[in-house]
C-alpha cells in the first residue's frame, strides 16, 4: 500500500524492522541508546549542543504543542497565534483549555501570513509575549515561514513559539538563528520518516530555566523533562516510553543523514509536490492554492463537481488501488488532500496520478467536471 498521508507517513523497511524486538527501556544499553540519540535532534533542529536540549515525550504532535504552551506561556497570560487553517484553530483550543488567552491574527487559509500583517498584530497588542506560528497548515499546505516571521518578532521584543511538526527535516530552521525563539516541537513520524509515538521539543536551557512551574501539569512540563535528565541522566524517562518507536527513530535519523538531511529531504519532497501538483491540474482539477504559496508538505485541491463523484468511494477505490489518501479534510469546502512526504519518490506520485485517472474513469468523472 501507497500511504499519501501527512502523517504517520509511509516509512523505510529498515525503520520498520526494529519494532519486532521487546526492549527494556530502563535497561543500560537502551539508555545509551536514547542518550545518543538527544544531541543529534539538537543538532537537526539547528540548535547548539550544551546551549540547547532535546525534550522528547510519548505522544503526538497536538500534545507537544500544549506542552511548549502550558511550559513558555504563563497561565493567563496573552499569545498571538498566526492563524490561516485549522491547525491553527486546534492550537487556540489548546491553549485556551490550558487557561491561556491566544490572540487569533487572521489571513486567508490560502496565503501565507505576512511579516506587514504580523507586525501590525503585535503593535495592537503590547501585552502578549509569545508568538505561536503553525509552519505548516496541513489542512491546507500553505507555510508560513519562521525564517520571514521570526525576525519581525525577535524585533517586537517577543518570543516565538514555533510548531514544526508537519514541516520538521524538510523546511529549514536552525534554532541557533532564532534568538527570539523559546522552542520548536515536532513528532518522529513525519519529514523525519519514523513511525508515530513520539513527539520532541528543542530548547534553549537557558529558557527552560526560567519556566519552571508554569506548566500546571507533571506530564506536559518541558522544564520538568529537562530537570530529570539532570538528575537522573540523559538516558532516562519520567514515563514509560513508546521505546520501539523511539529505536526506529534512531534508524530514521541514520536515512536522513544518509540521504543529505534537510537539503536534500526537501529537495524530494519538492519535486514529488511539483509533480503532484501539476499532475492533478492536468486531470482537470483546481487546487486550492496558488503555485506559489504551495507548499512540499502536502498538495490540496477541490473535489469535483460532479453528479456521479462520491468521495468515500473514491478513497475506498483508490485504496483498492494500492493508494491511500486522507479520508477528511480540514477546509471549509470539500477538498481532497494528498501528501508529497515520506519515503516515497517522483514514480511513486506518478503511479498515484495514474491510479487517480483510472478512480476518475471508474466513476465517470468528466475532465472538465473535475475543476
Amino acid at each position: 500500500m501507497l500511504l499519501l498521508i501527512p502523517g504517520p507517513v509511509q516509512t523505510r523497511p529498515e525503520v520498520r524492522a526494529v519494532m519486532a524486538e521487546d526492549i527494556a527501556p530502563w535497561d543500560d544499553d537502551f539508555r545509551a541508546e536514547y542518550a545518543a540519540m538527544r544531541p543529534r535532534i539538537v543538532k537537526i533542529a539547528g540548535g547548539v549542543e550544551g546551549r540547547d536540549v532535546a525534550l522528547p515525550l510519548p505522544g503526538c504532535g497536538h500534545m507537544m504543542v500544549e506542552a511548549a504552551v502550558r511550559t513558555f506561556v504563563p497561565a493567563g497570560q496573552k499569545l498571538l497565534v498566526v492563524r490561516n487553517g485549522q491547525y491553527a484553530d486546534r492550537l487556540i483550543r489548546l491553549a485556551t483549555e490550558a487557561g491561556r488567552i491566544p490572540i487569533p491574527v487572521r489571513c486567508p487559509d490560502t496565503e501565507p501570513m505576512t511579516p506587514e500583517a504580523l507586525q501590525a498584530a503585535l503593535d495592537a497588542n503590547p501585552d502578549v509575549t509569545h508568538v505561536a506560528v503553525i509552519v505548516s497548515e496541513t489542512g491546507t499546505g500553505v507555510v508560513n515561514d519562521p525564517n520571514i516571521l521570526g525576525p519581525v518578532i525577535a524585533k517586537a521584543g517577543r518570543r516565538m513559539i514555533c510548531d514544526a511538526v508537519s514541516g520538521f527535516g524538510a523546511l529549514p530552521f536552525r534554532l541557533s538563528e532564532h534568538p527570539e525563539c523559546d522552542v520548536v516541537v515536532f513528532t518522529s513520524n513525519k519529514c523525519l520518516e519514523g513511525l508515530p509515538g513520539f513527539g520532541f521539543a528543542v530548547a534553549p536551557i537557558e529558557r527552560l530555566e526560567a519556566c519552571k512551574g508554569n506548566a500546571g501539569s507533571w506530564v506536559m512540563d518541558l522544564a520538568d523533562v529537562y530537570k530529570h535528565a539532570v538528575v537522573n541522566g540523559w538516558g532516562s524517562f519520567r514515563f514509560t516510553p513508546a521505546v520501539q518507536s523511539l529505536r526506529a527513530f534512531g534508524i530514521a535519523m541514520d536515512l536522513y543523514e544518509a540521504e543529505g538531511g534537510q537539503p536534500a529531504r526537501l529537495a524530494r519532497y519538492r519535486r514529488n509536490a511539483d509533480v503532484l501538483y501539476d499532475g492533478l491540474v492536468a486531470l482537470g482539477f483546481t487546487p486550492y492554492l496558488e503555485k506559489r504559496h504551495q507548499g512540499p508538505i502536502i498538495v490540496n485541491v477541490h473535489q469535483p463537481r460532479d453528479p456521479n463523484w462520491d468521495f468515500k468511494r473514491f478513497i475506498t477505490l483508490m485504496k483498492g488501488r494500492g493508494v491511500l489518501i486522507s479520508n477528511f479534510w480540514n477546509t471549509p469546502e470539500p477538498t481532497i488532500r494528498i501528501a508529497a512526504i515520506g519515503a516515497i519518490e517522483e514514480k511513486d506520485i506518478r503511479f498515484a496520478l495514474a491510479q487517480i485517472e483510472a478512480t476518475l474513469a471508474e466513476m465517470r468523472i468528466g475532465q472538465r467536471a473535475a475543476a
